[in-house]
């Protein structure tokens, strides 16, 4: 969602911020109470994981600071509409577990239907295709 929500934001930006959830493809999506259970290894086998991912699309293994806090704005925010439009949360509810939303409603409107695995991978591989050219 960074790279709909920064649209001055370099390609290689646009980019990080694409696969920066890469690793849960190989070792799936986690939430972050788990996460934190399972502790330091877990998040050093996601860090290698993505450190390993960005350089095969020839980026820089690690992200700058500004783009891993921008990153986890959008995230949150996101989670914040989907906790409230698809998840049955009341708006207090979700502010408890994601914050206040640092996005516009009317900026992610368009992602608020929940898609077909099929139509999720086709967005995100034209999303690719475009930011790898």
């Amino acid at each position: 969602m960074f790279s709909r929500l920064n649209p001055d934001a370099t390609r290689e930006y646009k980019l990080a911020a694409l696969l920066h959830d890469a690793p849960e493809y190989v070792i799936g999506d986690m939430i972050s109470p788990f996460k934190a259970v399972m502790g330091g290894d877990y998040k050093e086998v996601e860090r290698r994981l993505l450190a390993a991912i960005l350089i095969r699309f020839g980026l820089k293994a690690t992200m700058a600071p500004e783009l891993v806090k921008a990153i986890k704005q959008a995230d949150r925010g996101c989670a914040f509409y989907e906790a409230t439009e698809l998840a049955g949360f009341t708006e207090s509810e979700a502010r408890k577990f994601f914050g206040a939303p640092g996005v516009a409603r009317a900026d992610i409107a368009g992602y608020l239907e929940p898609w077909r695995p099929e139509q999720a991978q086709a967005s995100f591989l034209a999303r690719f295709a475009e930011l790898d050219a």
